[in-house]
């Protein structure tokens, strides 16, 4: 494994039943306290291998390692952001963020302290005895967000979490994740299907070829995301990346 890969992904095949082969020996390795995007078009399996990664679904051939030891099912070194939400209806914002450490056995005191800060930290101080249905999408995300940080995992796994917010919601989360980037030495690999949002965040992106599923490329962006969004966005790195991406996935459409 590469000195400074926490997650490696070695021949990884998975086939559903009735036949249909969604991912075929898939190599990568994922860099600790970077963010790695899983981009190709629809149906090449980017939520399945995301899913495997997390340990919530099996493969069936090849082998996931996280620092250096295969995984078995999930584990507390991982978390996972639902694309919707995932959130306990019955529950409050604050059980909802609570839950992870609740699994965990940690003491109630303990993990409403914890998770009162994360809530704080996701600007939704006030909302804690609110219920989902009585947020909005963006205030869910956080949430869901604020969940996965309470149980300070070291990687976090995001499928495609911003997708079901407006566009303003959308940088500001994008915004706020490279921010967390750079105040927590978290690894996150992230599964979107919009290519400025992979060449924006991302300092490595695995490009998957239609079902099944598997690396043709990685890009490396290679942007200084020290800088502000709109310098990012004008940054020639930037551009180059999106115009790289397209001309590839474009074969695909």
């Amino acid at each position: 494994m590469p000195d400074d890969a926490i997650v490696e992904v070695e021949g990884i095949g998975k086939t559903y039943p009735g036949g249909v082969e969604a991912l075929r020996n898939v190599n990568l390795a994922f860099p600790r306290g970077k963010l790695s995007t899983l981009l190709g078009p629809s149906g090449c399996g980017k939520t399945t291998l995301l899913k495997i990664i997390a340990g919530l679904i099996p493969h069936n051939a090849g082998e996931v390692r996280v620092n250096g030891e295969k995984i078995q099912g999930p584990g507390p070194e991982r978390a996972f952001v639902f694309q919707d939400f995932a959130l306990m209806p019955w529950a409050t914002v604050l059980r909802n963020v609570a839950f992870g450490l609740e699994l965990r056995g940690v003491p109630r005191a303990q993990r409403e302290t914890t998770a009162r800060r994360y809530i704080a930290e996701m600007g939704l101080s006030g909302f804690e005895a609110s219920h989902p249905n009585q947020l909005s999408g963006g205030m869910r995300q956080r949430v869901g967000l604020a969940r996965a940080l309470a149980v300070d995992a070291d990687i976090i796994l995001m499928d495609e979490p911003f997708s079901s917010v407006d566009e303003q919601t959308r940088r500001k989360f994008q915004e706020d994740l490279l921010d967390l980037l750079r105040h927590r030495r978290k690894t996150v690999i992230f599964v979107t299907h919009s290519i400025e949002e992979a060449a924006y965040l991302s300092d490595q992106i695995a490009l998957l070829s239609p079902r099944p599923g598997t690396v043709s490329k990685i890009i490396r962006p290679n942007v200084d995301h020290g800088r502000s969004a709109d310098e990012i966005r004008r940054d020639r790195n930037y551009l180059d990346t999106v115009d790289e991406i397209w001309q590839i996935l474009k074969q695909y459409v």
